[in-house]
């Protein structure tokens, strides 16, 4: 990066230098407006509004905005909501208008609401009753702005530009989850219509319904059980070192059920403490589905690629049979995420988790040819690399952002030259 900016060339300013807060009132479905803009349309962190709704589906007060205003959400300020409006429309009075003064680029105010500085300091005046700021507390935030125009066009240029591209990769990742859903949909209840080496007659084969509905006839619907054992784990005593200091035994928390297949581990015991707590080793190539949770690892299913032991927050499924391809089953049960989450959080297990004995007699399709569970499996999997590979794109631009936004923003350095370049 750059050299430091002097001091000289930056001046101290207040929001309220850089914008002014417009209320134009106006009843949605009289307003004529093209759009309305409800704080549930704004994505947490973007710059860019992707969803909006028709007017006359709303009746209460609103107010009006133009293309080029920023909307902010009030509410809940930690919710990081602030977009610029890409047409004329109306809003809910959850959000704020904020029009740019004419010699203030908008992804500059952009990225000042954006930064955790200033999040902070409109949460400070939220409280639990009433969640919300107002635009006359963070109208006083101070910041710095660039006495030069050229320079504040250049920061919001790069910041703009970088945003757009974690935008982009999380409209990527969306449009890749939904390609997931609609092949696991087919798959599962249709099969291939062709794969390598399937028996003549198995091709494009008609459906059954069975218990969890429609099938490929040749498929055979079975318990979880009939896969291997089915257990849960355990925690050691966190208080004992001798359970901690040293360990080489790698040890899995619930988080770890979001990797799809775990390769390592982020923490260890020793043996002492495999021995003393009982803890079942769980082989490689076994399955891991997290049973308890209040947020949303619940459910989440990966196959192991290590021998390990687990906590007291997992369950283990042991793949033991030599014709069965353990990611088929892992790629079935990801799409009962749902369902498992209803059964947990409900009447039909322990209230907040699920249980190894709801988990043994759970249904799961298996085709009879492993060939079809390996293509299946298989095509699946590739789609799960292109959206992991477009997860860690979006980290990566997230991450260049919040620097960006950081060094930028109190003049610790210049814009990069290179980046300019790219934008």
């Amino acid at each position: 990066m750059s050299a430091r900016i002097a001091s000289s060339e930056w001046r101290d300013t207040t929001l309220s230098d850089l914008c002014s807060f417009v209320t134009d009132g106006a009843l949605p479905s009289e307003s004529g407006a093209p759009i309305y803009v409800g704080l549930e349309h704004v994505e947490s962190g973007a710059f860019r509004l992707n969803r909006s709704a028709a007017p006359a589906d709303f009746k209460s007060n609103s107010y009006r905005f133009v293309c080029g205003d920023v909307l902010y959400g009030k509410l809940r300020p930690y919710l990081d909501k602030a977009v610029v409006a890409p047409s004329d429309g109306v809003c809910s009075t959850e959000i704020l208008v904020l029009r740019p003064k004419p010699e203030i680029p908008v992804e500059f105010i952009l990225a000042i609401l954006h930064s955790s500085e200033f999040i902070a300091y409109a949460q400070s005046s939220a409280d639990k009753q009433y969640p919300r700021t107002s635009w006359s507390w963070i109208s006083q935030y101070s910041s710095r702005l660039p006495n030069d125009p050229n320079e504040q066009r250049k920061i919001a240029v790069v910041l703009g530009k970088v945003q757009a591209a974690v935008e982009t990769e999380g409209e990527l990742i969306r449009v890749t989850r939904e390609l997931k859903q609609a092949a696991l949909r087919q798959l599962f209840t249709r099969g291939l219509p062709s794969y390598a080496g399937a028996p003549e007659g198995r091709r494009g084969e008609p459906q059954k319904e069975t218990e969890i509905g429609p099938v490929p006839e040749s498929w055979n619907v079975v318990p979880l059980s009939y896969f291997g054992r089915i257990g849960n784990g355990s925690t050691p005593r966190r208080t004992d070192p001798s359970y901690w200091t040293g360990g080489t035994i790698p040890w899995l928390t619930s988080a770890k059920a979001y990797d799809r297949v775990v390769e390592n581990a982020a923490e260890f015991v020793t043996p002492k403490a495999a021995v003393e707590c009982h803890l079942p080793k769980v082989p490689r190539n076994s399955l891991i589905i997290a049973i308890t949770g209040q947020g949303k690892t619940l459910g989440h299913v990966a196959r192991v690629a290590i021998e390990t032991c687990i906590s007291q927050h997992l369950a283990y499924v042991t793949m033991e049979r030599p014709d069965v391809v353990p990611d088929f089953v892992r790629q079935y049960l990801d799409t009962r995420y749902a369902h498992f989450r209803q059964v947990a959080m409900g009447g039909g297990s322990t209230k907040g988790a699920l249980t190894c004995s709801f988990l043994k007699s759970y249904p799961v399709p298996l085709p009879k040819d492993e060939a079809e569970q390996r293509e299946i499996a298989g095509l699946l999997q590739t789609i799960d690399a292109k959206l992991a590979h477009h997860e860690a794109r979006q980290k990566l631009l997230r991450e260049l952002f919040r620097t960006l936004l950081r060094d930028l923003l109190t003049a610790r350095r210049r814009v990069p030259e290179e980046l300019l370049s790219v934008c």
